[in-house]
């Protein structure tokens, strides 16, 4: 968060306060009604990133094999707007394995699951890049390096 305060935008009104965030891995700026009842929270420790990367192997995958397009929608949903890193992990075991399983039938996964496992792994691998204080691209790296026992720092 750059500021709380009134933003220099033509259109807003000067009675409401608003916050002023900087996303870390796009351009340009957010301004996000400080009433507004949007759901914010800090990004997770360094710990509790070391914690849930220990825990991703014994994190059960949640498959749901509901072909129904807005079903599946709403599963995913409902899993990202609880806004925990946890559930972000299970969607992307999840569908880790469901493409696994498509692939062994000779089929392709769905572009609702590809769509919502990327936006997971964008999410995810950006807090853990924060938490962590590495970049979002060696994420992914890290991780495996300490599932695989290596307990490697990062650079």
């Amino acid at each position: 968060m750059e500021e709380v305060g009134l933003p220099k935008l033509s259109g807003v009104s000067g009675e409401r306060l608003y916050y002023t965030l900087q996303p870390l891995y796009r351009t340009g700026r957010i301004f996000s009604p400080v009433d507004s009842g949007v759901f914010m929270r800090p990004v997770i420790s360094r710990s509790e990133a070391e914690e849930l990367i220990e825990r991703i192997p014994d994190t059960e995958a949640e498959i749901c094999d509901n072909r129904n397009i807005r079903f599946l929608s709403e599963h995913y949903q409902e899993k990202m707007q609880r806004h925990d890193c946890t559930e972000l992990v299970k969607v992307i075991k999840s569908v880790y394995q469901k493409r696994k399983l498509a692939i062994e039938k000779g089929k392709k996964l769905g572009q609702i699951d590809e769509r919502f496992m990327k936006r997971a792994e964008d999410m995810l691998y950006g807090e853990l890049a924060v938490a962590l204080d590495i970049p979002k691209s060696e994420v992914v790296s890290y991780i495996s390096a300490k599932i695989e026992g290596g307990q490697t720092e990062p650079a």
